[in-house]
């Protein structure tokens, strides 16, 4: 079944888990532009997308509660998971023995192969759209990776996700369902819908600026970052969905195009928000890193997609800079920030 199309039981039940995060929103919102029935489930409740041409069903849940996983993906014809286990600021710092990381970010995708494969159904085999993180790979013998490289995966969350991602090919191969993995760079942006706000390095760079405060860095500042617009991120899941069987029983690497070192990355957002308030740039500076830093905190990634978009057609289409000031333009908006004339251009 391609999303977007007739399955054999009539219009398509696409259900999207973790629909209230950062992602979760942004690909709700596509999907409600498509003629299908769309489920999102989450621990709070979502709101329908305005002008929403799905049949939009939207539902409260825990789902490591008994019967609950099973009763959110019930009848789906695609099922999109992205819920992660978070610590604090970050999902990315766990410990070894977090038994609720652990049940949640591995133990939950068994749950959801058991639930679609204990369910009859006439027609092809379910579709589940897995979110990874190029960090599965971990230290890469190479800057530029493609996902051919061997997974050596560093720390616990990565580790995690690894398990999670072989569950879902091994289920694959038994014929149970048709499982696709997205690795994804470092992915930043807002949605204003999002009951969980990005609080990854860009957004939280970004705040810590506005609210004056310097930016720090663990290293020189050289280290290498792909970074992808949640945007972008919603568009390549949408085009999985569009191509389910090529796609079926694989992991596929999705970037933004925007390799920078990250010190370039702090600078532009300090001047970014500079000029939205009209006060100074904030300092970038480098400190000692923590002792929970990771070996693939200093490791320079390049993300080459072009696998995934040899496939799909999908291109990302927002510039780092460009998304970078949407960002900035909409945190500040939140704080009370009048812009001083920031546009989507290169800072000068």
């Amino acid at each position: 079944m391609r999303i977007g199309e007739t399955s054999v039981e009539g219009v398509p039940r696409v259900t999207v888990l973790g629909a209230s995060g950062l992602i979760g929103c942004a690909l709700t919102r596509r999907l409600a532009r498509l003629p299908i029935r769309l489920r999102a489930v989450a621990r709070r409740p979502t709101p329908v997308p305005a002008g929403a041409v799905a049949d939009v069903d939207v539902r409260t849940a825990d789902l490591l509660a008994p019967g609950e996983l099973a009763r959110a993906v019930e009848g789906s014809d695609a099922v999109v998971h992205l819920v992660a286990h978070m610590v604090g600021t970050t999902r990315w710092r766990l410990e070894a023995d977090d038994a609720l990381a652990e049940r949640v970010n591995r133990g939950l995708m068994t749950d959801l192969v058991d639930a679609l494969a204990g369910t009859p159904r006439r027609g092809p085999a379910p579709v589940v759209l897995f979110a990874g993180t190029i960090s599965q790979v971990g230290l890469a013998g190479r800057t530029r990776i493609d996902g051919s490289e061997h997974d050596a995966p560093a720390g616990a969350y990565d580790r995690q996700k690894l398990a999670a991602e072989e569950t879902l090919k091994h289920a694959t191969a038994q014929g149970l369902l048709r499982g696709i993995s997205l690795r994804m760079p470092t992915v930043f942006g807002h949605e204003p819908e999002s009951h969980a706000p990005d609080r990854g390095v860009v957004s939280t760079m970004i705040r810590r600026a506005l609210a004056g405060e310097r930016l720090t860095l663990w290293h020189d500042g050289t280290v290498l970052r792909d970074l992808i617009h949640v945007d972008d991120v919603a568009r390549a899941f949408a085009a999985a969905l569009r191509h389910p069987d090529a796609l079926a029983g694989g992991h596929w690497l999705i970037g933004g195009g925007n390799t920078t070192h990250l010190g370039e990355v702090f600078a532009t957002i300090a001047e970014l928000v500079s000029r939205q308030t009209g006060l100074p740039p904030v300092p970038v500076v480098s400190v000692r890193p923590p002792e929970k830093a990771e070996a693939t905190d200093f490791h320079s990634y390049e993300v080459d997609s072009s696998a995934f978009r040899e496939i799909t057609g999908w291109r990302p289409r927002i510039a780092l800079t460009e998304g970078l000031a949407r960002t900035v333009r909409t945190l500040a908006e939140q704080r009370g920030h009048h812009s001083t004339g920031l546009t989507g251009g290169v800072p000068r």
